[in-house]
């Protein structure tokens, strides 16, 4: 079928997620960017795409003319499905019309700027029966899979207990008055949505729980705070967590946590014994048993299970981190459109976040804000 041809919108001058996410998809090979509305202003998409080598007349000044335009080219041009990289409220139209123009989407998460958008777009991707993928990346790492494995098949019994963190230590000051275009859409609710810490990498931090575990965040009881002066949006958060199998937990997320890069962190707690897992090292899970000798398991060793070694690229001992873990997403979503055209079934193995996660991600986001706002603190 020759590669995949991805479509960018977003990651222009000035964005980093950008850049990763064509680093992602490029790294396997299989998918090719073809085309691109990179900003808001038509002059700086013009500049990315000149930066990219791409065919200026498939650089366009708005995503509406992209989605339309690719779609009047023929089937073996146009592109086959977008990559949506701006800031939150610029998520929902942008999928909504590449789905309704019969075009899959990979969309940055939060899936939306609010609720209401979540739940139109869950019925769009619904109707459209195409590929949407969210790119909550830290699921695509060969250790997580090997946690979440290890869970299915009951190795640790029943789970108790999960606790779940993310701080990070850069908006420890008031860096949204600079000119840190990153702090400043993040911390912005026109931009951003209800939440900030919360939306940004609590959100993270709810899905890892839900994805390593297989279980339903039921309740919350939140603590959700501003402690930068002068920040319209939380930047720190602890939270109560209540589970549909009767474990309990506990997620904090904080952006103010001085010192910390991406300390992404969680521990499940089960019968017989435990994992543990951090992003800051993450070729490492640590299993810990009630009855013998803890284990050290590492990425590419023997023994792991298939779903691991599916998405290690490299020998053990050679680091694999962030990128290749984005990278399995997009390999993933790739393997999915090319069984979409050929009328196959994907391999169930090669996963990724969907729109129902973006779903819960949005749900979690204002429970959390609901609860810190409320006396009433279970919801």
């Amino acid at each position: 079928m020759g590669k995949i041809k991805m479509g960018m919108i977003g990651g222009g001058p000035g964005s980093f997620i950008g850049a990763v996410h064509r680093m992602a998809a490029n790294l396997d090979g299989q998918i090719e960017l073809v085309c691109g509305a990179f900003s808001s202003d038509p002059a700086k998409s013009s500049q990315t795409g000149r930066e990219l080598f791409l065919n200026p007349d498939r650089v366009y000044p708005d995503f509406a003319t992209m989605i339309q335009k690719e779609k009047n080219l023929s089937p073996e041009e146009r592109m086959d499905f977008v990559s949506i990289v701006t800031p939150n409220h610029v998520h929902f139209a942008p999928a909504k019309m590449a789905l309704e123009h019969g075009f899959h989407v990979v969309c940055d998460k939060p899936m939306t700027h609010n609720l209401e958008e979540a739940y139109e777009l869950r019925e769009v991707v619904r109707k459209s029966g195409l590929v949407f993928a969210l790119t909550h990346t830290y699921s695509g790492y060969p250790m997580v899979k090997q946690a979440k494995a290890m869970l299915e098949n009951g190795e640790l019994g029943k789970i108790r207990k999960v606790v779940v963190e993310y701080p990070q230590g850069w908006l420890s000051t008031l860096l949204e008055v600079t000119d840190s275009r990153q702090a400043s859409w993040r911390t912005d609710p026109a931009r951003s949505g209800i939440a900030g810490a919360m939306g940004d990498i609590g959100t993270h931090a709810e899905h890892l729980a839900e994805y390593i575990t297989g279980l339903k965040i039921e309740k919350l009881c939140a603590d959700i705070s501003t402690l930068v002066e002068g920040r319209r949006l939380d930047d720190d958060g602890n939270v109560l967590l209540r589970f549909d199998n009767g474990a309990r937990g506990v997620l904090y997320a904080s952006q103010i946590s001085a010192g910390e890069e991406n300390n992404l962190r969680i521990r499940v707690y089960g019968e017989k014994g435990s994992l543990d897992w951090s992003q800051m090292e993450p070729n490492t899970l640590t299993v810990r048993w009630l009855d013998k000798p803890i284990q050290i398991l590492r990425t590419g060793s023997v023994g792991l299970y298939p779903v691991a070694n599916a998405h290690t690229r490299v020998p053990s001992g050679h680091p694999e981190g962030y990128l290749e873990a984005f990278a399995n997403i997009y390999r993933n979503v790739a393997h999915h459109i090319r069984a979409y055209k050929s009328g196959q079934l994907p391999e169930p193995m090669l996963d990724f976040p969907g729109v129902e996660e973006g779903v819960r991600g949005m749900e979690f986001i204002y429970k959390v804000i609901e609860s810190g706002r409320s006396e009433q603190k279970w919801i």
